[in-house]
């Protein structure tokens, strides 16, 4: 989305931040909810042009980040949920996202760590991946869901096939239903 964010140093506000969730653009046409669980995505910006759209940020962060990190986005016009007292609560932001948004429907584009996580909570309902008749050969592709030693753990959870679509490039749309935790599933080797 344009480059690295700022990870400045924030001065204390000088008058106390409100509790709660913060809405700056309530109304917004498109909204990017922006998973930080650690309250440190100093945005310069409360939106970003995504192929045309204007979209809205709003962050995900728990209830104990710093009232300087509150009060930098409420300045910058970001909204915020708070999710979670100590630590990122997935399922309770999907959950607020759903009462303040009128929502129940959300597109999740994240990286392979943020995937998994919601995979394994049990936050996705479907899977859904375009397969491009290409390959690059790359040593360091990432894979679609990867377990984060300090978020999770390794564990099988499996799909359904729910259709395959043939697209007019020669990629192929397949969509998986998400059954869940595999109880019976043999350790694989390392």
């Amino acid at each position: 989305m344009g480059g690295e964010l700022p990870q400045a140093e924030l001065p204390e506000p000088e008058a106390p931040v409100p509790e709660g969730d913060f809405l700056a653009m309530p109304d917004a046409q498109f909204n990017y909810f922006a998973v930080d669980s650690a309250g440190v995505i100093a945005w310069d910006r409360s939106t970003f042009d995504y192929f045309g759209v204007q979209v809205h940020i709003v962050e995900l962060i728990p209830a104990n980040a710093s009232a300087a990190f509150k009060a930098h986005l409420r300045a910058q016009g970001v909204s915020y949920i708070l999710a979670g007292e100590d630590r990122l609560d997935l399922a309770t932001a999907v959950e607020r996202i759903g009462e303040l948004f009128g929502t129940d429907e959300l597109i999740l584009g994240g990286g392979p760590t943020l995937n998994w996580s919601m995979v394994r909570d049990g936050l996705c309902d479907e899977i859904s991946l375009v397969l491009m008749p290409t390959a690059d050969a790359e040593s360091h592709t990432r894979s679609l869901f990867e377990a984060h030693e300090k978020h999770s753990r390794a564990e099988p959870i499996a799909f359904s096939l729910k259709a395959v679509e043939p697209l007019e490039d020669g990629s192929v749309w397949l969509r998986y239903d998400v059954r869940g935790p595999v109880a019976d599933a043999e350790p694989r080797p390392a």
